[in-house]
């Protein structure tokens, strides 16, 4: 019994050293039995790549519906905000250059200007540059405000500029136009409107135009009978002519008004930008979003209704390839103005310079022709007839 129980186990160890042993000589390895474990790691392998892409994608479709929703928040909330519109259309919040002190405009080249502060109206307060003619340089020097604001008196015709949109008075191509014109004899009296750089207020049409007449006026009480000019650019003409109209409704209009890259009014020149051109294409009811609000800030600039109200002489530059105000607006505010019975007595000129030269917005100034074409206008502007 004992030996028939011992022939068993020999027997039972045999069987099961046989199906161990079997496989590893067929194959000298375990793969047959391991072909379950394989597939699972080959199945585990693929799902990595998949759940990438996966979350490549989720994270794509968040940002597109975020941009969505971005584009579709912005008109509305501009449209329930017109500040916002106003604060784009002014861009005084853009100081450029930056980390200037507009107290020094020696810092800019300009060590013949004084730096004054003049107050239009209660809590205004504006910062004003006034440049002398280069004659006069070697007597400018170390002199105080006292001694500039004489000098307005001096046999020299004054230019009181008024800038664009965005920066300073101290803005790079607004000094080279300084430069320019001093050296050609003019006096050039700038200021920033309340609201930018170191003005103290809050913009608004009105208050441009306001910080605009009391600027005049200061010049007017210290110029005696020397002829006055107003030269506006950018967003500074719809500025000029609000004032120009508002000199010629009491009767003390300036000697001449000269307009670089104007246009005709703020809404078309919107619609013409090259950012609005691009959204009117895709956006639908761009002009309820984004134009109507402008009007309700009070914001119009209508340059081509002011002309009509305007009796003194006309000059406008405008460059072929200005990519900001484009340059048929100048041609068409030219076309207004010539028409109009307000300037039947008055020299009305359009100057154009041409794309190859490259002036693009704000480089007129670096025309050599420049010199010639002021001194042939302002030479002979006084009530001269249109033609």
């Amino acid at each position: 019994m004992r030996k028939r129980n011992e022939s068993v186990t020999v027997e039972h160890e045999r069987a099961a050293a046989a199906a161990v042993s079997g496989p590893l000589d067929k194959g000298c390895s375990l793969r047959h039995s391991l072909r379950l474990p394989a597939a699972a790691v080959a199945a585990e392998g693929m799902k990595r790549p998949l759940g990438r892409r996966y979350g490549l994608w989720f994270r794509l479709r968040k940002l597109i519906i975020w941009l969505l929703g971005v584009y579709i928040a912005i008109p509305f909330l501009v449209k329930l905000c017109p500040a916002i519109q106003a604060k784009l259309v002014f861009l005084n919040f853009v100081r450029v250059p930056y980390f200037i002190d507009l107290k020094r405009p020696q810092d800019q080249g300009l060590n013949h200007t004084c730096n004054y502060y003049l107050q239009p109206e209660e809590d205004v307060t504006i910062g004003v540059w006034h440049t002398v003619p280069a004659a006069l340089w070697k007597n400018a020097r170390g002199k105080d405000q006292l001694w500039f604001e004489e000098a307005l008196g001096s046999s020299h015709p004054v230019i009181l500029y008024l800038h664009g949109n965005a920066g300073t008075r101290g803005g790079d191509h607004r000094v080279e136009l300084y430069k320019v014109l001093s050296s050609l004899g003019y006096h050039v009296v700038t200021f920033d409107y309340r609201g930018w750089g170191d003005s103290i207020g809050s913009p608004s049409e009105r208050g441009m135009t306001y910080d605009a007449l009391h600027v005049f006026d200061w010049i007017k009480a210290r110029s005696g009978d020397n002829s006055v000019y107003i030269w506006g650019h950018s967003l500074g003409t719809g500025v000029a002519t609000n004032l120009v109209r508002r000199l010629c409704e009491r009767e003390t209009p300036p000697d001449a008004l000269i307009l670089e890259s104007p246009f005709t009014n703020i809404r078309e020149e919107a619609r013409s930008h090259p950012f609005s051109v691009a959204s009117t294409q895709y956006f639908p009811g761009f002009d309820w979003f984004f134009l109507d609000p402008i009007t309700t800030s009070g914001i119009k600039f209508a340059n081509d209704e002011n002309v009509k109200y305007i009796s003194c002489s006309l000059l406008i530059l405008h460059a072929e390839d200005d990519p900001v105000v484009p340059f048929h607006l100048g041609k068409k505010l030219y076309n207004i103005a010539a028409t109009s019975r307000s300037f039947r007595d008055y020299k009305v000129q359009f100057v154009p310079f041409h794309t190859d030269l490259g002036y693009r917005h704000k480089y007129i100034y670096r025309s050599p022709e420049l010199p010639r074409i002021l001194r042939e206008f302002l030479g002979k502007s006084d009530h001269e007839h249109q033609h």
